[in-house]
């Protein structure tokens, strides 16, 4: 994991205008993916959701996880170990709610996803901790 206050933000490709997302969206994945919300644990589509396949972006169809990268983390949330590559998600520290947390977003529309933990399994350690709200599946 790379120090979030080191990386550069760029202005994400995919840019809407609020009326844009709310017609788009539904009014959860508006209120995760546009104003960092959290979804309640154990009740998004995708916690226990084991199908092949992968999961994108739910705002701009961006792939972002493998399934084969998906784990129980028993959190309530869908976790991975690893995003599909590097260039999918941004970094970016959060201080919300009185922790330190490290934040992740689409890289091509700046949707809020989730977290990144140190407490994840091998290969990575990580564990990307991200909200079924900002997900739509593409089965294999």
């Amino acid at each position: 994991m790379s120090n979030p206050d080191d990386l550069k933000h760029d202005a994400p490709a995919v840019q809407k205008n609020d009326a844009e997302w709310r017609k788009q969206l539904t009014d959860m994945e508006y209120q995760v993916t546009r104003h960092a919300a959290t979804e309640r644990p154990f009740t998004g589509r995708y916690n226990d959701h084991w199908e092949r396949g992968v999961y994108d972006c739910v705002c701009c169809g961006t792939p972002l996880f493998e399934s084969d990268t998906k784990f129980d983390a028993g959190c309530g949330w869908p976790s991975y170990f690893r995003p599909i590559n590097g260039e999918v998600i941004a970094e970016k520290t959060d201080r919300s709610h009185g922790m330190l947390r490290i934040e992740v977003q689409c890289k091509n529309c700046g949707a809020h996803l989730g977290h990144v933990f140190e407490d994840g399994p091998a290969p990575t350690g990580l564990r990307y901790c991200i909200n079924s709200a900002a997900l739509q599946f593409e089965p294999k």
